[in-house]
């Protein structure tokens, strides 16, 4: 089974990357960007095949390792 993870920033929490992409973006010419928020995509190849332990799985993997509960969110997709 395939996982994958998204992580973003937490609404409210800077995100200076993201800032320095909507800065180049308007150097660039792309004019009505008025924010971006940068994240990350973790792919996970599982042996599990129920999608309840799966999803259990990869769940305590983001809350022990993958994501920053403090400052970060994340959703999970199974395929």
């Amino acid at each position: 089974m395939k996982a994958r993870v998204h992580v973003m920033l937490k609404n409210g929490v800077l995100d200076p990357q993201g800032e320095a992409v909507r800065h180049a973006l308007g150097s660039l010419g792309f004019d009505g960007v008025d924010g971006v928020r940068q994240g990350k995509v973790i792919e996970l190849d599982l042996a599990e095949t129920d999608a309840a332990r799966a999803e259990a799985q990869v769940r305590d993997m983001c809350e022990k390792l993958l994501a920053n509960t403090v400052i970060e969110s994340y959703t999970i997709e199974l395929a």
